[in-house]
């Protein structure tokens, strides 16, 4: 890259002169008579270095150089004088220029001048620099590289997985209740953007929609922090490495199951009494009971299917939320897996604790009777018998199965 520089002198023999000699020396050379005209071209341009003569009409060339260094910190200043003394020379190092040169001088002499200025500012940054960067190492900095999936696994089965196990039961009972609402909230929120969307947009659109706006829920729970049966599949891995013992995993499973499925109906109800659900004319009551309907009407077998395939995703969004570092990272990790399911049509049991007894509510205390709806059928049994129990089977096989056994298996398994 080319070397540039500024040189400011009243003198126009001086820089003729400076001019042609730096010029032969490679240098892209600017001049000017004028010290405020060479302020302004040193803050609209970064220079090598900058030649200053001290005694000009317009502006001392000690002013010259403190502006410069406060608008060109980088560049390499030479302070040159006809008046030449101790005193000047001290004061403008103090002001930082680099060197002073008294006049009149050689062409060997000036040049041998800026070079070793230009190398004293080199060495002046990376002292800086180096200074710098051992303040940094006193702090603790968190990396922003994301875990591999073998980090996951390892941090999953020896950290978190101990952690949930080992934690007090009140606390897993209010962060169980504060995830039972959150899921609740991301599932009030897929169908209060969907219920009245126009049959012509399609129903595939419709489902992808409802899964994005679904996605907040476990962005709720993964960012605020709350404790997800469903996620909490992943514990397993835990077992598999003797860290705790299955007794305790299923006592913090059965606790923290318990905890969600009243967060849920805390939000059902909050729903239920907000009187939202007249929305539209009662249009979004309507929706609502008729997805709680559709639920329970379910073959045993394709809800356990689907289950699986459900929490099979989210613990998926779990896993890649904790190969993140940043909270936007997190976000973007969580949101499409758990998008996917919804718009694929998966069962989730957390969900459905939410979904189905809107429904109920619905029916049986403000006597909603949507058309085509038999509101006999949803019922606390049907909720339990048709939904909740194949489904949270489902689940309970789609995330300890294919991802806690899997990444198990695949990173952790101890080799014969």
């Amino acid at each position: 890259m080319t070397q540039t520089m500024l040189i400011i002198d009243d003198d126009t023999a001086v820089l003729a002169s400076c001019q042609r000699i730096f010029t032969e020396e490679g240098f892209e050379v600017t001049t000017t008579t004028n010290p405020l005209d060479g302020l302004e071209l040193a803050t609209r341009k970064e220079y090598t270095v900058i030649l200053c003569d001290w005694q000009m009409p317009e502006l001392n060339g000690l002013d010259v150089v403190a502006k410069i260094q406060t608008h060109a910190p980088k560049t390499a200043v030479v302070m040159i004088s006809g008046y030449p003394s101790v005193g000047r020379a001290t004061e403008a190092m103090k002001r930082g220029a680099m060197d002073y040169l008294p006049k009149p001088f050689t062409p060997e002499e000036i040049t041998s001048t800026v070079q070793k200025a230009i190398m004293d500012k080199l060495h002046q940054e990376k002292k800086t620099i180096g200074m710098f960067e051992k303040m940094l190492e006193k702090f603790p900095t968190q990396s922003l590289d994301d875990k591999g999936p073998r980090i996951i696994a390892e941090t999953v089965a020896q950290t978190v997985g101990v952690t949930k196990a080992t934690s007090p039961w009140l606390s897993l009972f209010v962060l169980g209740m504060m995830a039972g609402a959150y899921i609740g909230f991301g599932g009030l929120l897929s169908i209060s953007v969907t219920f009245d969307m126009d049959p012509s947009m399609g129903l595939g659109l419709k489902k992808l929609i409802s899964g994005a706006a679904f996605s907040l829920g476990l962005i709720l729970v993964v960012i605020a922090g709350a404790e997800l049966f469903t996620g909490n599949n992943l514990m397993v891995s835990s077992v598999m490495i003797g860290r705790v013992t299955w007794r305790k995993v299923l006592a913090k499973w059965g606790l923290v199951y318990t905890a969600n499925f009243m967060g849920s109906i805390l939000l059902a109800l909050l729903f239920y009494f907000s009187g939202l659900w007249k929305t539209g004319n009662g249009a979004l009551g309507a929706a609502s009971v008729k997805l709680a309907y559709a639920k329970v009407h379910l073959d045993f077998g394709e809800a356990v299917v689907r289950a699986i395939g459900c929490n099979w995703m989210v613990c998926l969004a779990v896993w890649m939320a904790l190969a993140s570092r940043q909270t936007i990272s997190k976000i973007f990790a969580i949101f499409f897996p758990i998008m996917g399911f919804v718009a694929i049509g998966f069962e989730h049991c957390i969900a459905n604790m939410y979904f189905i007894p809107v429904g109920i509510f619905l029916t049986q205390w403000a006597g909603m009777t949507p058309e085509g709806v038999d509101i006999s059928t949803i019922t606390w049994g049907s909720f339990l018998l048709k939904n909740l129990i194949p489904v949270t089977i489902g689940n309970t096989i789609g995330g300890v199965v294919f991802v806690g056994l899997g990444y198990w298996g695949a990173y952790l398994r101890p080799s014969r």
